[in-house]
């Protein structure tokens, strides 16, 4: 995301009424309500999204937080990361932890996060899933679990053009990935995971990934893939 799409997407945290459009014209509302943790009927998902998480954990593409606060309420220690400031004022304000960090820049505890969170459909993150789970595993410790949310099954992989957009405001074109859960093993297998288990909880789709205690080679040509520079992310 660019600053017009932080300036539309801060704007529905805020409370304004805002959307996603993808590049056929389709339309979708942002699912503030599940994003802020007041979602009813999200809350057996994102029970099963922190439930195995006993050891340190980031959530990347935080948001508001909710996830990181809920952890944090167990004791587990916890860590968001968004590149919106809004989503990490939020967080912080909720009493949580969280820095405003392009996923693919320098963040702390590289190698030794016990947990990473991939939650809402943050597998598509820029448009390259590899490119976002390889440096995910780079973030974990060796035998480290992503737990990653994926799209409902017979949808494919794709990745394509959306905006988010406002009455008012409207962004710029960027990359968005989904990825449906029967694609989650081959995904995995090529970013130097392992499916450990997968459910779908109120219609949501969650893997349970661990990582591989890859050869060094491996490990470093994938982590080098994911940190290379993309045109317009931040640093």
């Amino acid at each position: 995301m660019n600053g017009a799409e932080l300036d539309v997407f801060d704007r529905a945290l805020a409370g304004e009424k805002c959307w996603v459009r993808a590049a056929d014209g389709s339309r979708r509302r942002l699912p503030m309500a599940r994003w802020l943790g007041l979602s009813g009927a999200d809350r057996r998902a994102d029970i099963a999204l922190t439930s195995c998480c006993d050891g340190p954990t980031v959530d990347l593409g935080c948001g508001p937080g909710r996830l990181v606060a809920a952890l944090l309420r167990r004791g587990v220690l916890a860590l968001g990361v968004d590149i919106s400031p809004t989503a990490v004022a939020i967080t912080r304000f909720r009493g949580a932890p969280a820095l405003r960090r392009d996923l693919f820049g320098p963040l702390p505890g590289m190698g030794r996060w016990d947990y990473a969170l991939l939650a809402d459909g943050n597998i598509g993150i820029g448009g390259d899933p590899r490119r976002l789970l390889a440096r995910t595993a780079a973030l974990l410790a060796p035998n480290g679990v992503a737990v990653v949310e994926f799209g409902r099954p017979g949808t494919g992989s794709v990745t394509r053009q959306i905006r988010v957009e406002s009455r008012t405001r409207v962004g710029s074109w960027f990359p968005w990935s989904t990825v449906s859960i029967d694609h989650a093993a081959d995904l995995a297998c090529g970013t130097g995971f392992q499916v450990l288990d997968t459910a779908e909880v109120n219609g949501r789709h969650i893997a349970w990934l661990r990582r591989h205690r890859v050869a060094r080679g491996y490990l470093a040509a994938a982590t080098a893939r994911a940190e290379r520079p993309r045109t317009g992310e931040f640093s």
